[in-house]
């Protein structure tokens, strides 16, 4: 179970922020070349080095070499490497389309835009860049694939991957949480309840105790080292990358798991997360972990009750509160009251059973009791019938007013 930051930061004025809808990819004058890295922290890579029309474009360990240097922030929209480009195969539109090194010529199969949730969409086909099957070892082709967040999805590119925004189109009225566009909408609207800020990148390094008997609260999504899912975290991090700054510390996370202790710890263990926090390595495990243990199963099952984007998002966040199971807890409870749309019930009175018996929850406990990030955000969406979850949003968490889009 994840206990969330409870601290509010007064930040004063209206904070306008970018829906992280999409991102160009920097501007010509802005050009970087460099790795563009991916699942399991591994490399975009140009098979064999070999620059000749149609050779297979893969995930690779990272190796510094020019098979592996991507220049983006090109006029064309296009990414390069060996003097060639980024291009999908036959300019297809089909999932599973493959994704090869080519003669750059200014189509639509060779133009690429970096999204919400570090996606990369061809907007030709309006696909992602995804590595086939969810694989991580060498050799795994990339192709086009339906956009959907996942971590196959995920990419970080030259210069520390976090593009300018740009405002740019919306995603389309009635995609469930999962769309890329609307996820990102998901991860700032946590961030503004969990740190008092949009920019819920930033989070990757944030670490401390907040005093909840927790231990010490971590990462994007408020890993803790009293619960178990920091421990997860840290091990799955070790599994991929062995030998990195924080898996000296696992024997320390299981020996205070359950509880607030930070034995074994201390003093040095703030310093090294913040420097794993610069390991895109590191970020990946944080974004797959959020995804395995939270948003995935919470959007399925948002799906399966007939909820759009506000429902789904209403049960992720009562996940990343309560822990997954607590938040099913929360669904059971609110099952005695109201039936959700799959069930023939109506979405409206549904999510706001569940918002009760989310708030009855919260006030359960004292560093939960401030139940804003529902009163007057979830349920504002609610009563304006944004059931899709568009932006813009303007809302407050802790008295403090925020706006995406």
């Amino acid at each position: 179970m994840v206990r969330r930051r409870t601290v509010a930061y007064t930040v004063g004025t209206l904070l306008t922020g970018i829906a992280a809808v999409g991102y160009g990819l920097p501007s010509a004058s802005a050009a970087a070349a460099g790795p563009i890295t991916g699942l399991a922290g591994r490399c975009v890579d140009v098979a064999g080095a070999n620059p000749a029309n149609g050779t297979a474009v893969q995930l690779y360990d990272c190796n510094g070499t020019a098979a592996q240097t991507w220049t983006v922030g090109n006029s064309d929209s296009s990414i390069r490497a060996l003097g060639k480009c980024l291009d999908v195969t036959a300019a297809s539109t089909t999932n599973g389309t493959k994704i090869q090194l080519y003669d750059c010529n200014g189509t639509g199969a060779q133009r690429w835009t970096a999204a919400g949730g570090g996606a990369l969409v061809n907007p030709a086909s309006g696909k992602c860049l995804d590595v086939t099957d969810h694989s991580t070892a060498n050799g795994a082709r990339l192709q086009i694939w339906t956009c959907g967040g996942t971590a196959n999805q995920q990419w970080t590119l030259p210069g520390g991957g976090t593009p300018t925004p740009t405002p740019t189109a919306t995603a389309p009225a009635g995609t469930n949480l999962d769309d890329p566009a609307k996820k990102d909408v998901a991860m700032q609207l946590v961030s503004a309840a969990e740190n008092s800020s949009l920019d819920w990148r930033a989070q990757f390094s944030y670490i401390e105790d907040i005093g909840d008997g927790r231990g010490y609260t971590a990462g994007i999504i408020g890993f803790c080292s009293g619960t178990g899912d920091m421990l997860e975290l840290v091990q799955a991090y070790t599994n991929t990358k062995p030998g990195n700054v924080l898996a000296g510390y696992l024997p320390a996370l299981r020996a205070v798991n359950g509880t607030a202790s930070h034995a074994g710890l201390d003093p040095n263990y703030p310093r090294d997360w913040r420097t794993a926090a610069n390991d895109p390595v590191f970020r990946a495990a944080q974004e797959a972990e959020r995804d395995r243990v939270y948003f995935t199963p919470s959007v399925r099952d948002g799906k399966n009750d007939g909820v759009r984007a506000l429902g789904q998002f209403a049960y992720y966040d009562a996940a990343v509160m309560h822990g997954y199971e607590g938040m099913r807890q929360i669904r059971s409870r609110a099952l005695t009251r109201a039936k959700p749309p799959a069930q023939g019930g109506n979405e409206r009175t549904w999510l706001n059973a569940f918002l009760d018996e989310r708030v009855v929850e919260m006030k359960k406990e004292e560093a939960h009791s401030d139940t804003s990030r529902v009163d007057t955000a979830q349920r504002v969406f609610l009563d304006n019938g944004n059931f899709d979850l568009n932006t813009p949003l303007v809302f407050a968490v802790y008295g403090d007013q925020f706006r995406i889009g």
